[in-house]
């Protein structure tokens, strides 16, 4: 049995924050999270899914375009 590591990237929302000139400090006053959640998805760690949520609702976005699963075989 193959053994397979999931981890989670937000490269998407760090994109997306670019395109629209926008920083880490305005997403975190648009979504009132606070600085350690925002520094947690800087770190690539999982947040709950209600943040994802606020994020999505803030930005017009749908959730692949904030978060995706990177799996690697082990």
């Amino acid at each position: 049995m193959d053994n397979v590591t999931i981890s989670l990237s937000y490269n998407g929302l760090w994109k997306m924050l670019i395109d629209r000139k926008l920083k880490k400090k305005d997403l975190q006053n648009m979504t009132h999270l606070s600085s350690s959640v925002i520094a947690k998805m800087g770190r690539d760690e999982s947040v709950h899914l209600d943040t994802i949520v606020k994020i999505c609702i803030a930005l017009q976005c749908n959730i692949s375009d904030v978060v995706e699963l990177q799996r690697r075989d082990t």
